[in-house]
C-alpha cells in the first residue's frame, strides 16, 4: 500500500466569487507546467474549466473539449460557465478561463452532459496492475517542478526521458484549496499528461506543446488514482498526435487525444 504524502499541495485558491457567478482564482506554484514556471500544464486549467461546468448541471460530462488559446499565466484566474444548449437527455455547455491581469481568454472547453447512470450494458474489467505495482522516477532536469513535482507518479512501464509509450499511475493534489476533488476533476487534471507520459522525442531537444484536449469519459473514476496508457504519434512536420487510455483501479474510464504542436528547443 502507498501512503499519501503528509503535506499534498494544491492548484488554486478562490478569491472572489461575483454576483453573476463568475469566479476568481489565485494560481498556486504547482499549476507550472515542465517548460516555464511562468505557464501553467494544461492538466490544472482542464480541471479548472471542468468544475464551472460541473456547477451548470447535475449530468455527468461524457465529452470534454479544451481548447489553449496560448500560454496560461501562473496568475489571476476566472472562469464562468453557460449552457449553450439545454435539454432533458443531454446538454451541450462551455466554459471559459480568463487572463484576469491582460482581460483575454486564454482556454474554453465545450462538453456534453449526459444522465447519471450505471445501468450501462457493460462492466469495467481491473487493470492487470495498480499504483502499488509502479515505481518513481526522477523528472528529468531539463523541465521544471511545479506540476511535475505536485502530482504523485508510479511508472509500470516507460519514463518521460525514455522515448515510446508508457503507463503510469498519477495522483493529483486537491484543485482548489478546501474542497474536495471530484472525480472528473481528477481525470482530467491527469489527462493532458499524455504526451509526457509517452514523450517520443528527447525533451532536451524537443518541445511539444498540445493545443487542445479531447476526453470521451465512459464512466467517473472511482478512488484517488488514476492510470494513463499513452502513445505519441509523430509527423513529417510540425504535427504530433498523444492518445491514451485511462484507468482506475476498476478498470477502463476515458480516452484521451491531444493536437500536439512539435518543435525544436
Amino acid at each position: 500500500m502507498i501512503e499519501k504524502s503528509a503535506q499534498h499541495p494544491c492548484f488554486y485558491r478562490l478569491t472572489d466569487v461575483s454576483e453573476d457567478g463568475r469566479e476568481t482564482f489565485e494560481s498556486l506554484p504547482a499549476t507550472a507546467g515542465p517548460w516555464t514556471p511562468d505557464a501553467q500544464h494544461g492538466g490544472p486549467p482542464a480541471a479548472l474549466l471542468a468544475r464551472a461546468l460541473e456547477r451548470l448541471s447535475d449530468g455527468e460530462i461524457g465529452r470534454f473539449t479544451m481548447e489553449l488559446h496560448g500560454p496560461v499565466p501562473v496568475g489571476p484566474l476566472a472562469t464562468t460557465a453557460t449552457v449553450l444548449r439545454p435539454g432533458r437527455s443531454v446538454q451541450l455547455v462551455a466554459s471559459e478561463l480568463y487572463d484576469v491581469a491582460r482581460g483575454r481568454v486564454v482556454a474554453s472547453a465545450r462538453a456534453w452532459l449526459f444522465p447519471v447512470s450505471d445501468q450501462g450494458p457493460e462492466q469495467p474489467k481491473p487493470p492487470q496492475h495498480g499504483p502499488a505495482d509502479g515505481v518513481a522516477h526522477e523528472r528529468p532536469t531539463a523541465w521544471h517542478g511545479g506540476y511535475l513535482d505536485a502530482v504523485e507518479w508510479r511508472w509500470i512501464s516507460g519514463s518521460v526521458e525514455t522515448p515510446g509509450p508508457g503507463v503510469v499511475w498519477m495522483r493529483p493534489p486537491v484543485l482548489v484549496e478546501g474542497e474536495p476533488l471530484s472525480p472528473v476533476q481528477r481525470l482530467l487534471a491527469c489527462a493532458d499528461s499524455a504526451s509526457g507520459v509517452s514523450a517520443a522525442l528527447d525533451v532536451r531537444r524537443w518541445a511539444f506543446l498540445n493545443t487542445e484536449l479531447t476526453v470521451h469519459v465512459l464512466r467517473p473514476p472511482v478512488g484517488e488514482w488514476v492510470c494513463l496508457d499513452a502513445e505519441t504519434t509523430l509527423g513529417t512536420g510540425a504535427v504530433g498526435v498523444a492518445t491514451s487510455a485511462v484507468c482506475d483501479e476498476a478498470g477502463l474510464v476515458a480516452r484521451t487525444s491531444q493536437a500536439l504542436l512539435v518543435v525544436p528547443r
